[in-house]
């Protein structure tokens, strides 16, 4: 067995890596998992402990999930809005994980459509119907879409400040940029709609916008869709030429490659089995026999495969040189060396660490074992009391043993 000391530099997970202005001491990333834990949509003292939790693991850097830039981006009830109220919560955060030895990012994101979720009308680029509310979205106006790019400006200057080291931008799962991306959702004949370009206008508009308003303090990424997993979405051709674009503008200093929209289709993007019934119990009695009904059609699944989303991301990895992290089910530390042999520079690993908060420093003192993750999917329903992996015990879960976990109702 070789061991990480032993290899190539370029092929050794464990050796430090520069991503824009930051370095970070090896090359696993905390995939943005939604966790729950933000019970007025502020961080809470199990939050913190999560991301410690995380961070005392192995990993590089860790990522707080979903975070809106403005009330009318929210996803879910009680998510953190990015502003000054959030800061001291946001701070003490990014002040633990620093202590643990890891980086802290923070992604940064507009719902879009998937607000209707929420109660919210819902912003989209078109009018469309949103299954999750029954009820239709509203058309951004242009107006709109300056201020929100001003938006995740401005939130992007208060991570800064709140001490998170990289900005990850949410451009994929059906949210807002993702869906102008989409030709399904995007059906305007303004600027930002029609062809390619103009419906990357916005992605490469809040790009730049954030780069300006943060220079070099920060390294800034973008978690970009290579295909959406719905007939009429952004597929595989369309999403590498989006590359391109983003590239070119030289705003970003990476992108994590992902796939699926929590709009239309989420099960695309976690793979495995639907966990339908897990996620009826979660609903109120008199809504769980329509859930069930109709849950089939928008949770579908699909079969498990390591490192699922490879073969899309090699064929980004051919048309760019910016570095990319790959992700999507990698429960291997070979899967791993691969693929910074492929030439991607970082993976980001969510359910794996869910189950193991430790297994990357157990990689690293030379354990070879696969991750134990069974792919069951029984997380996703656990948002709506604190993110966690149902097969570990509860005293052992990542901050929801800390007072003030919290829960949270999307």
């Amino acid at each position: 067995m070789q061991t990480p000391a032993a290899l190539p530099d370029r092929a050794n997970p464990f050796a430090p890596a520069t991503l824009g202005p930051i370095t970070l001491r090896n090359r696993f990333m905390k995939a943005a998992t939604f966790e729950g834990m933000a019970p007025g949509g502020l961080v809470s003292d199990g939050l913190v402990a999560f991301h410690r939790t995380m961070a005392e693991g192995g990993v590089a850097l860790t990522t707080l999930a979903y975070c809106a830039v403005s009330e009318d981006g929210q996803g879910a009830p009680n998510e953190i809005v990015v502003r000054e109220a959030a800061l001291p919560g946001l701070q003490r955060l990014t002040e633990a994980v620093h202590r643990a030895g890891a980086a802290a990012a923070i992604q940064l994101g507009h719902a879009g459509p998937v607000s209707a979720g929420t109660g919210r009308q819902g912003l989209a680029p078109s009018r469309v119907f949103a299954p999750q509310a029954l009820r239709f979205t509203k058309a951004v106006a242009g107006a709109e879409l300056a201020r929100i790019t001003r938006d995740f400006a401005d939130a992007a200057r208060l991570a800064v400040r709140a001490g998170f080291d990289l900005l990850e931008l949410h451009f994929g799962h059906g949210y807002l940029v993702s869906a102008f991306l989409s030709p399904r959702l995007n059906r305007r004949k303004d600027t930002f709609g029609g062809s390619l370009e103009n419906r990357a206008r916005l992605a490469r508009d809040v790009a730049k916008a954030v780069r300006d308003a943060v220079g070099g303090h920060a390294a800034v990424t973008a978690k970009l869709n290579m295909a959406d997993g719905v007939p009429g979405g952004l597929w595989v051709d369309e999403s590498v030429e989006v590359a391109r674009l983003l590239e070119g503008d030289g705003a970003l200093d990476a992108l994590q490659l992902t796939g699926g929209s929590s709009f239309q289709n989420p099960m695309y993007l976690f793979r495995g089995e639907a966990p339908i019934e897990d996620m009826a119990r979660a609903f109120p009695a008199p809504l769980r026999f329509g859930f069930k009904l109709t849950a089939s059609r928008f949770l579908r699944t699909y079969p498990f495969e390591e490192a699922f989303f490879l073969p899309y991301a090699r064929q980004f990895r051919a048309a760019l040189r910016m570095p990319l992290i790959l992700l999507g089910g990698i429960n291997r530390i070979e899967t791993v060396r691969h693929a910074l042999d492929e030439g991607f520079a970082f993976v980001a690993m969510g359910r794996a660490l869910l189950r193991e908060p430790d297994l990357v420093e157990r990689w690293r003192r030379g354990e070879e074992r696969e991750a134990l993750c069974i792919h069951c999917n029984r997380c996703m329903p656990t948002i709506y009391r604190g993110t966690h992996c149902v097969l570990v015990e509860p005293s052992r879960r990542p901050g929801l043993s800390t007072h003030g976990g919290g829960s949270k109702d999307g």
